[in-house]
């Protein structure tokens, strides 16, 4: 009953997909809003973004993304491919980074060129990949793209610049610069412009809150100033001895360092207020350009964020919850308000489900996540694949590179050095205790051949792996 049934006026998706051929403009706008570095618990925290979003949408409770890194994050929701496959490992190159996104060939085919081959006006804005434009011309446009308004390389709220549709324009600290409402601004006047042509759109919209700095707005800052980062069980965990080595060798965290984690905590939440405004006025552009009832927005972040869990101070990449986890909600004509969705969700899925709602095809590792977003009950996957290739962080550790197999009742992870976690995760939510030792035999076996089959998978064959009972 989501946007697919209801302007197809169909009974399933093979059918919508012949109507959209005979009918492009019956097809429905698509926005994707992509934060950086956002928690799953972050997010409820913003009022427009309950309100507008997880109230009148669809929550995926269980959405992961399966290298919990920037650049390998976006590659994957680009090309609908696991990390392994598109192979952008890190952020930076010679293994990772826009380069290795451009030198792998991927640029000729992303989700957004299927798209605008089809017929739909694309949009991009915000942050791509990092480390954009790389070797090429600053005013380097991707292909796929319409409309093009890309942040450079730095990491900044303010003295930045973007790539408005090839002249790279810089910006300076001035409050109307600060950036998540330039993007805003830009991606209000771009619903503004669609009142001109019935064609449907897809907008990229990539704020880069709440990525480190985490420079909120001047209005919003000390908005959350009594807050303090959450403290969960596994927060300063207090016994490691469980635990790989990268693990064990962690001191406590110190009375000082949690101190700076609060307040981390505290300009994060703060920046993104600006985000959430951004959400309100993309929502209420949308309902006075008409384009509300035909719009599906899905909002979700590149992947999620430790802050002192496993005594972790800071950063991602990790085969932990904190860091796979993330927020991912979805509202659109037809999906139900206030509603959940409790199976495994991906950001393999992006591409496949945009593709679906659009009426193409598309090829990748995922799947279509339509049929929950419709209410259905599908058979669905009972597995998905969490990587990780050893990327190096501020603070000088990281884990060795590992491969992990996450179910709806375990984690499975194996590293690259031969040591192994195992972690009941209905029965211990935080990963406090690794029973990897103590586990029955037979668990362990069917766990790891599930990991098998899945750490060199490709399309079919990983949608085949993540179905394995």
């Amino acid at each position: 009953m989501v946007v697919v049934f209801l302007l197809a006026g169909c009974s399933g998706s093979e059918t919508f997909q012949e109507k959209q051929v005979e009918s492009p403009t019956d097809r429905p706008n698509i926005i994707l809003i992509l934060t950086d570095d956002l928690d799953f618990a972050s997010a409820q925290k913003m009022p427009q973004i309950r309100s507008q979003l997880i109230e009148e949408g669809t929550s995926f409770e269980n959405a992961f993304v399966s290298y919990p890194l920037c650049c390998p994050s976006r590659a994957t929701i680009l090309t609908g491919l696991y990390a392994h496959n598109h192979n952008v490992k890190g952020n930076t190159p010679a293994y990772g980074g826009f380069q290795k996104f451009l030198d792998e060939g991927h640029e000729e085919n992303t989700v957004a060129v299927r798209l605008q081959e089809s017929g739909y006006q694309t949009a991009y804005f915000g942050k791509y990949l990092n480390g954009y434009p790389g070797e090429e011309d600053p005013a380097y446009v991707p292909p796929g793209w319409d409309e093009w308004h890309a942040l450079g390389v730095e990491n900044k709220y303010s003295e930045y610049d973007l790539n408005e549709n090839g002249e790279v324009v810089s910006y300076g600290k001035r409050p109307k610069d600060y950036l998540t409402d330039v993007l805003s601004s830009k991606a209000m006047e771009y619903v503004q412009g669609t009142t001109d042509h019935s064609e449907p759109f897809f907008m990229h919209l990539s704020p880069h809150a709440p990525h480190l700095p985490a420079s909120p707005a001047k209005r919003h800052r000390n908005a959350f100033a009594e807050e303090a980062a959450p403290r969960p069980p596994s927060f300063n965990e207090e016994d490691v001895s469980d635990k790989p080595l990268w693990i064990k060798h962690r001191q406590r965290i110190s009375e000082e360092e949690v101190s700076n984690i609060d307040t981390r905590y505290r300009r994060r939440l703060e920046s993104m207020l600006a985000v959430d405004e951004m959400v309100a006025s993309l929502i209420q552009e949308l309902e006075a350009a008409g384009k509300l009832d035909n719009t599906v927005i899905f909002f979700t972040s590149d992947n999620g964020w430790e802050q002192g869990e496993h005594r972790i101070h800071i950063e991602k990449s990790f085969p932990y919850e904190e860091s796979a986890h993330v927020p991912f909600f979805v509202r659109g004509p037809g999906i139900s308000s206030d509603s959940k969705v409790e199976k495994l969700a991906l950001n393999t899925d992006l591409a496949s489900t945009f593709a679906e709602l659009a009426g193409v095809n598309f090829s990748g590792d995922g799947r279509s996540l339509v049929p929950l977003l419709r209410g259905e009950d599908p058979q669905w996957r009972s597995n998905i694949l969490l990587e990780g290739f050893g990327e190096y962080f501020s603070d000088g550790s990281a884990p060795p590179a590992y491969e992990a197999v996450r179910t709806d009742s375990h984690k499975y992870i194996e590293y690259i050095n031969g040591e192994r976690e195992l972690y009941d995760v209905e029965a211990d939510p935080y990963e406090l205790e690794n029973v990897h030792d103590s586990a029955d035999p037979s668990l362990i076996e069917n766990l790891k051949t599930k990991l098998d089959a899945l750490r060199n998978c490709a399309a079919e064959s990983c949608r085949e792996a993540e179905d394995s009972p």
